[in-house]
């Protein structure tokens, strides 16, 4: 789309020796407030077409694009420009961008969470990327990087959310209400600085987020291993040990028993049966949870189970990945499909204690299947525990609580402190990108030297 006479239409605004003059005018606009009375408004078309074609010619047949889908686009700007393919071997009707092109995703939930980017460079002179993305190509009076602070912005975010149209589920932001949209600009010199200021000071909060992940990561670590040590060899480091056969202990406490699953453990997996979800649709009365593989997936309006059982997921690819637990308590009444082994104890013993110690096992030398990974009742029937007494199941069952406790504590405060810093990031790139807070010189050159 050509839009080189319109563009031609917005005025540049000048350049003073201060940052404007301090004064503020409405911008009339829905999603804004009041925005600096020297910045100049102007629809998204008149500085930057949208979804514009091949700019130097359509690649050759055997030339090399990079494929970008949009789960390789991050919701923090980020692409991955790795997968490369011959341009005959690219399906037909993918969305064509290039370097210094603006990325935006139309539809949700991906436009609400922040999904699009500046893309910077390319390993190609062309990139096809998923249709569900809008492609803007910033015109000389707009820096690329300004206009994808703009687009990420957290409130333009959610006033887009707002004029969604279509099913839901598939709501998508129009071309037509991205090309109407209004902005206001500072001058292009204002507009770089301001980039440049949210690079450095985006790039050190990131830094900082990051860190604190490590921290959640290292405690989450170092709390399966307590956990894992606890329920495996018990509270005593002085007790005797004995050898056993089994590859994955190879020592236990002398006075625990050795045992297959199925032999301390009942299954009543005769009686799930799984609901579909059009069936669940149907149901008026949603009162009861309905468990899947890795939890409460639903309600329905009626129930299998009343009691306290204990749930292993029977398949799915976190029995390898182990991304979410595995083994689960599920108290009351309740539903289970066929993706869960339903357990519980065979004569006596802790319900926490066994979750506990099934969710510390490594089950992949009894997982079957590549495509779908399947820990069958056989297999895991045959799996081997070392079990403690009842007694000492409690005293392990109670240290691994007061542990959790002591651990989720510390990582709720890290969290919260994640949950700041992006928050923080969120304020400062809307407040930076609308004028509330204007960047000096100064401004941008403390940034680069202590962000």
């Amino acid at each position: 789309m050509n839009t080189g006479n319109k563009a031609q239409q917005v005025p540049e605004a000048q350049e003073g020796k201060g940052i404007g003059n301090g004064t503020f005018s409405q911008a009339n606009e829905p999603w804004l407030g009041a925005v600096p009375a020297d910045w100049t408004s102007s629809r998204i078309r008149n500085i930057a077409a949208l979804s514009p074609g091949f700019s130097d010619g359509a690649p050759l047949s055997d030339e090399l694009c990079t494929v970008v889908p949009m789960e390789l686009v991050s919701a923090d700007g980020k692409i991955d420009a790795s997968s490369l393919q011959a341009f005959e071997d690219i399906s037909s009707g993918l969305t064509i961008f290039e370097a210094g092109d603006v990325l935006f995703a139309k539809i949700t939930p991906c436009m609400e969470n922040g999904k699009g980017a500046y893309v910077e460079n390319l390993p190609t002179r062309y990139a096809f990327g998923s249709t569900e993305f809008h492609v803007l190509r910033p015109n000389g009076f707009i820096n690329p990087k300004f206009l994808y602070y703009y687009t990420f912005n957290s409130v333009f975010r959610a006033y887009a959310a707002e004029n969604m149209s279509g099913a839901a589920g598939q709501k998508r932001v129009s071309s037509r209400f991205l090309k109407d949209t209004r902005l206001f600009l500072p001058p292009r010199k204002e507009q770089e600085r301001i980039a440049a200021f949210l690079d450095a000071s985006c790039a050190a909060i990131d830094a900082a987020v990051a860190a604190k992940q490590r921290q959640l990561d290292a405690l989450n670590a170092l709390q399966k291993t307590v956990i894992q040590q606890a329920v495996t060899s018990g509270l005593n480091p002085l007790i005797p040990m004995k050898d056993t056969d089994v590859r994955w202990l190879p020592k236990v406490p002398k006075h625990w028993r050795v045992v297959r699953l199925k032999d301390v453990m009942e299954f009543f997996n005769t009686v799930r049966v799984p609901v579909s979800a059009a069936d669940r649709g149907l149901m008026t009365e949603k009162i009861y949870d309905y468990y899947g593989a890795s939890g409460v997936i639903d309600k329905v309006d009626s129930y299998l189970f009343d009691g306290t059982y204990i749930l292993i997921a029977e398949d799915g690819a976190n029995l390898l990945t182990r991304s979410k637990p595995l083994a689960f308590l599920a108290s009351g009444k309740f539903w289970v499909n066929n993706h869960a082994h339903i357990l519980k104890p065979r004569w006596s013993g802790d319900n926490t204690f066994f979750v506990n110690l099934l969710e510390s096992q490594n089950y992949s030398l009894y997982v079957t299947g590549a495509a779908q990974p399947k820990l069958t009742m056989e297999n895991l029937g045959r799996f081997k525990l070392a079990v403690p007494p009842d007694e000492e199941q409690k005293e392990i069952t109670e240290f691994v609580h007061k542990k959790n406790v002591a651990y989720n504590t510390i990582a709720s405060g890290i969290e919260c402190q994640i949950k700041i810093l992006l928050n923080y990031r969120k304020s400062l790139i809307h407040e930076c990108i609308t004028g509330q807070r204007r960047i000096s010189e100064s401004d941008l050159k403390k940034v680069k030297a202590y962000g």
